[in-house]
């Protein structure tokens, strides 16, 4: 009886006033990080652990706050780890000239919508992939056991060096990012050269969050990528440029052309093939968790009680939701398509983009949801799924309407519709990646699945709401590659560019269909790579085909670090393994990454406030406004010098915090009860 009593007690302590305005503030906060790190490297990263860390740092100051309540704050914090990765979709209005900026209104409508269906069409797979799958979701668990030690006595002292760790280390990276704009030191390295009659190039980017990315992905991640980057250095740029000609002028210009027209698009096969492989391992867990939903949903209706833990948003609620969210879907595609060739068949063309966004939801919701099970959030197929997305809808309008028009205007309003029907399916991609991860959470520790579902709509909302402004911000002081005046420190906003060529070269008849065919055959040899791997080391190593996809069609100066991050993140956990605490000695080096990955990126948003502030006071180069020198012969060495003694210094003072752990005590009565 105590056990029920504590149990139902604190569940009035889980979705609370003030647990919600602290996510909304800790949503603000990731969503401004991820949004830069996302459009500059192309990646982004799950804000569930440092959310939880500050949630139990700051609502320890009430005598009442549960275990529950800081997992509700986690929750609608970590929406910022993936809504923000609608990045990679809408920069490309602006990058293919249909939009100068973004439209606040129709942005957050965008944004909001697809996040709400995105939790809407994971509440089925939450029976399929966590309580009835084995998958290991390891930024999941991971934020359950920070919740645990949190909850439990001794674990202040936990609390308050996780803190440290992650507010160190942010320091520390916003320092070299910020000294980096001094041009004293340099911000990256690149070199072209010739390889036969070929030529290739290697580049290094002198950033701390990319270290941060690789300890958190892990060695798999970190191998596959290398085998990726050198498929595409070593392999596919030096027989592409080969094949054309090494023309006079600079050989940099030259290689970085090919990259960015030709092997990406072999990058973009590979991850296209690893995602439908994906889909095709999941089918049937997907089937299942649809009809446990709807049999929970029969007894709810005969008046049967469920376990708490068993609680969904009702599947009449949620299939009522999908649908009602067709209604502005509709409004949205028609007032998007009123002029151009769309308009000509508005009817016909509004209505297949709605079947498609309802039958491709689910199936990037089931993707998604999966590989975030498998290899966490940070890591799930975002991309790959985008390009999918971006491909089923471009191929429908090139039906409709024909592709290689003659009228640049025609096509480039075919594009842009492409591409806004994609942002809409990319906004369910995002969240059910990010929905099944809080739920993994939130099972370990004994919370309600209706409940953290809310949060997550709450979470989307506040992340809508924030997303268009930074995004205009970031236009307007860098730009994107690509993109009419973009100047040359625009961001590379990498998957928004190839999703941009990919909608260009369907609809403009001019995708290399070769090209892609190379890469999917990459991808089938990688899968059998992978599956014979895995079987061979019963499951001990894997070789994922997206971290492969994603070595090949990524800049090699925002992927090389990432492999020397899992090393580094791999010869710490061996260390922790040693330690008289191994599990908090882990979740510091956890924390300290994160933090790498937290600093550089809000100092990169706030850099681009001060760019803009220059511009808007009349700078000619507000680019380099703090710049103290223009150029700087000893830039290159002094940055490798000082950067690898920041990295490892910070490793060394991690380990030295982590080593002197603080006695783990058993959590009391009233915490164990509120878990189990």
């Amino acid at each position: 009886m105590a056990t029920t009593s504590t149990a139902a007690s604190s569940s009035l302590r889980e979705l609370t006033f003030r647990g919600v305005i602290l996510g909304a503030l800790l949503t603000v906060l990731f969503t401004a990080a991820n949004v830069y790190l996302g459009l500059r490297i192309g990646i982004t990263f799950a804000t569930s652990i440092p959310a939880a860390v500050i949630s139990m740092a700051l609502l320890k100051a009430f005598r009442d706050s549960t275990i529950q309540e800081n997992n509700i704050v986690q929750t609608i914090a970590s929406a910022a780890g993936t809504l923000s990765a609608i990045v990679f979709v809408l920069p490309g209005l602006i990058m293919v000239g249909w939009w100068t900026g973004f439209p606040y209104w129709l942005s957050v409508a965008v944004i909001a919508i697809g996040g709400i269906l995105g939790v809407m069409y994971s509440v089925p797979l939450r029976r399929a992939l966590v309580t009835g799958s084995d998958l290991p979701y390891p930024e999941g668990v991971a934020a359950a056991e920070v919740l645990k030690v949190g909850a439990g006595v001794g674990g202040v002292e936990e609390n308050r060096r996780g803190l440290r760790a992650i507010v160190v280390s942010s320091i520390a990276a916003a320092f070299y990012f910020m000294f980096a704009k001094t041009r004293i030191v340099a911000e990256a390295a690149e070199r072209s050269f010739r390889v036969g009659a070929g030529a290739t190039s290697a580049s290094v980017s002198f950033s701390a969050s990319l270290i941060g990315v690789g300890h958190l992905v892990g060695m798999s991640v970190g191998i596959a990528m290398i085998i990726g980057l050198l498929i595409a250095r070593a392999g596919l740029l030096p027989w592409l440029t080969a094949s054309q000609g090494i023309p006079a002028g600079e050989l940099s210009d030259f290689t970085g052309t090919v990259f960015r027209q030709q092997v990406r698009f072999v990058g973009a096969g590979t991850i296209g093939v690893a995602a439908i492989w994906t889909l095709l391992k999941i089918i049937g867990p997907i089937l299942k968790g649809i009809s446990a939903a709807l049999a929970a949903n029969r007894k709810r209706g005969a008046g049967e009680t469920l376990a708490l833990t068993e609680r969904d948003l009702p599947i009449t609620i949620v299939g009522g939701t999908i649908l009602a969210a067709m209604i502005p879907i509709a409004f949205l595609l028609t007032g998007f398509a009123q002029s151009g060739p769309i308009a000509a068949a508005g009817g016909t063309t509004i209505g297949l983009s709605i079947l498609y966004i309802l039958g491709a939801g689910l199936v990037i919701a089931s993707v998604c949801g999966y590989m975030a099970g498998l290899i966490g959030a940070s890591n799930s197929p975002i991309s790959g799924v985008g390009i999918l997305s971006v491909l089923g809808i471009s191929l429908i309008l090139a039906a409709l309407f024909g592709s290689g028009h003659s009228d640049p205007n025609t096509t480039k309003a075919l594009v842009a519709f492409a591409l806004f029907v994609t942002a809409i399916v990319f906004g369910v991609a995002t969240i059910s990646n990010d929905n099944l991860q809080d739920l993994k959470t939130g099972q370990l520790v004994g919370a309600t699945p209706w409940r953290q579902q809310v949060a997550l709509v709450l979470g989307v909302i506040f992340g809508a709401l924030v997303i268009p402004p930074i995004l205009d911000l970031l236009n307007s002081a860098f730009g994107f590659q690509g993109a009419p005046g973009a100047g040359e420190n625009a961001l590379a906003a990498p998957q928004a560019a190839l999703i941009s060529a990919i909608a260009q070269g369907v609809l403009g008849n001019n995708l290399d269909w070769n090209l892609i065919g190379i890469g999917a055959a990459i991808g089938v040899a990688v899968i059998i790579a992978d599956e014979l791997l895995r079987k061979g080391s019963a499951g001990r190593y894997a070789l994922p085909g997206l971290a492969v996809g994603m070595g090949i069609y990524l800049p090699m100066d925002l992927t090389l670090l990432i492999p020397i991050g899992a090393l580094l993140g791999w010869f710490y956990n061996r260390w922790a393994e040693r330690q008289s605490n191994p599990g908090f000695a882990e979740r510091m080096g956890t924390l300290m990454a994160t933090g790498l990955i937290v600093g550089e990126s809000l100092m990169g948003v706030l850099y681009a406030g001060i760019v803009a502030a220059a511009e808007r006071a009349g700078s000619e180069n507000a680019g380099e406004v703090l710049a103290l020198v223009e150029e700087f012969p000893l830039a290159t060495p002094l940055g490798i010098i000082l950067f690898t003694a920041i990295i490892l210094g910070l490793y060394a003072w991690t380990r030295g915090q982590a080593k002197d752990a603080p006695a783990t005590a058993e959590p009391d009565a009233e915490v164990e009860a509120t878990y189990r």
